[in-house]
């Protein structure tokens, strides 16, 4: 932005930001754009030196803007001068803006990790699977003859106890018992705790 060159030294003498804001807060249209000429130069120079960034720094400016119009009725005097109140709004809200930004930028680089790690390893798993399942057929060689003959129609196949005790022509308590003892050899090969 230029600036006017003044020949006399001492520049014009403006309407006071304080009063201004007073009229702003009753609704004075015309004050709030004499109080916007006034301000809007180092509002923007403010937030673009926090945002660095032109097109949002213009707009950051224009959001404090409008909430100096929308807020006015908040300035207090007392506190502080019109144009400190003003950069305060300013520098709250590119500050806000930047940490807004932050914040999505940190949410899209977690989102896009998330995407890229597999639910789980396919292959680890099949070879967990395999492992188990050579750890078993092991157990199993370690049983007797009638009662891997007893697990295997039972377990693999499927059958009934009552079904395998036809089957082998074997009394029901009998089947029982193989199942049940070679149910315990089987849960002490693998180190299954009870």
């Amino acid at each position: 932005m230029k600036e006017a060159v003044r020949i006399s030294g001492a520049p014009a003498p403006g309407p006071d930001p304080s009063e201004l804001l007073v009229r702003v807060a009753r609704g004075d249209q015309g004050a709030f754009a004499t109080l916007y000429d006034a301000v809007s130069g180092p509002v923007l120079g403010l937030v673009r030196s926090v945002l660095r960034d032109p097109a949002q720094s213009e707009e950051v400016a224009q959001e404090v803007l409008l909430e100096v119009w929308r807020t006015a009725p908040r300035f207090q005097a007392s506190r502080g001068s019109a144009m400190n109140w003003v950069l305060t709004l300013a520098h709250r809200r590119a500050v806000d803006r930047v940490r807004s930004a932050e914040s999505a930028s940190a949410r899209e680089h977690k989102a896009a990790l998330l995407e890229r790690t597999p639910a789980f390893d396919e292959v680890s798993e099949q070879v967990e699977t395999r492992l188990e399942r050579e750890q078993v057929r092991r157990c199993m060689r370690t049983l007797s003859e009638l009662q891997r003959e007893s697990m295997t129609l039972a377990y693999y196949r499927g059958l009934t106890y009552r079904e395998v005790s036809e089957l082998l022509s074997v009394p029901l308590g009998t089947i029982k018992t193989r199942l049940r003892d070679g149910l315990i050899r089987l849960r002490d090969c693998l180190g299954v705790s009870a």
